[in-house]
């Protein structure tokens, strides 16, 4: 039973939530068109697989070299212009708009920079406060745009639905374009100078930013605020991902669904994770309802069974509310001080 506080706070997540009158209920697909640019794909042809299986074969080809299914080719045309980099992705899709990466670049004097990863459907100058922050403490930043967020949303959209969804191949095509294009961010900051490399990433960018880690030993420090082991299970218990499991249910249910984007999923990398020997910061919130703080306690247990060197802060609000204030300027504090300690 939750207390008055807890109520209140549930409630203004709430409201905070539902703000947004825009989500769409979009159908099952088992999206097999999107796994074509995978190594693991090319090397595993589709042989009479049923979709399920095909993709969940897939799924333990990439976790078992997943060194390849995040490889790339480090982008040609990296472009500055007005603080804004853009370059092309190296991992296609069919939509132009979401091909051109777009990072807004606040420089610093030194070596240190970091590449923040914003939530789900962030606005275009979302967690710019931040990054302008970090720079008066002498921390360079690229604040990256997700694949079809903002700069990158194709025509159709209003949401970036097409980096989570109901459509299992492309939910794991879009983790995989997020993960790469954040490491060629990195392979950029390398050429202006850079050499001591920090992450940070909210909600569903701080999945990214564990799976980036976990597979790019030039980030010395990660910042994870709101964290979880599986992909799947905060689509299917989150408040902000109801609308998804509706397209999902009758089609798959939890379990299946774990093992359906286990490659995208930070717990499949632990120990990869562990062997970067990076410091690490947790963040999450007592009265979270889309990432359950189960959910967050239970990636943190990992973390403590592999030794890594990680700090948590747990703080007294919810998802939605901890972009508020007074919650917002403290895990901003949090964000920012442990990186000028450890960076």
């Amino acid at each position: 039973m939750k207390n008055w506080y807890g109520r209140r706070i549930d409630a203004w997540e709430q409201q905070l939530a539902f703000r947004a009158t825009n989500r769409v209920v979009r159908p099952f697909d088992w999206g097999l068109e999107w796994t074509g640019g995978w190594p693991q794909a090319r090397e595993l042809p589709r042989n009479g697989h049923s979709p399920e299986h095909y993709l969940l074969d897939l799924n333990q080809a990439a976790m078992a070299n997943s060194d390849r299914f995040f490889a790339y080719e480090k982008p040609a045309d990296f472009q500055l212009e007005d603080d804004i980099l853009r370059f092309t992705t190296p991992a296609r899709t069919p939509y132009p708009e979401n091909d051109v990466v777009h990072a807004r670049y606040f420089t610093a004097p030194g070596n240190k920079a970091v590449v923040l990863l914003p939530h789900w459907n962030a606005p275009a100058d979302g967690h710019l406060a931040l990054c302008r922050g970090l720079q008066k403490l002498g921390i360079a930043s690229l604040r990256i745009s997700l694949p079809y967020h903002d700069f990158r949303m194709p025509p159709e959209l209003q949401r970036a639905d097409y980096a989570v969804s109901s459509n299992i191949g492309r939910t794991m095509d879009a983790t995989r374009q997020a993960v790469i294009d954040v490491r060629c961010c990195f392979d950029w900051l390398e050429t202006q100078g850079y050499n001591r490399f920090g992450i940070v990433g909210t909600s569903l960018g701080s999945c990214y930013a564990c799976l980036a880690s976990a597979h790019d030993s030039r980030i010395a420090v990660n910042v994870f605020n709101h964290c979880s082991t599986y992909f799947a299970d905060v689509v299917w218990t989150g408040l902000s991902t109801k609308h998804i499991r509706q397209g999902l249910e009758g089609h798959v249910d939890l379990d299946r669904l774990r093992d359906l984007w286990r490659a995208i999923s930070p717990v499949s990398y632990m120990d990869k994770f562990a062997r970067q020997k990076q410091k690490s910061q947790f963040i999450y919130t007592t009265y979270d309802t889309t990432f359950l703080p189960e959910l967050s306690r239970d990636i943190v247990r990992k973390m403590e069974e592999h030794k890594v060197d990680h700090k948590v802060v747990v703080l007294p609000c919810g998802h939605y509310t901890l972009g508020e204030t007074p919650f917002k300027f403290m895990v901003g504090f949090h964000i920012c001080s442990f990186l000028k300690r450890n960076l």
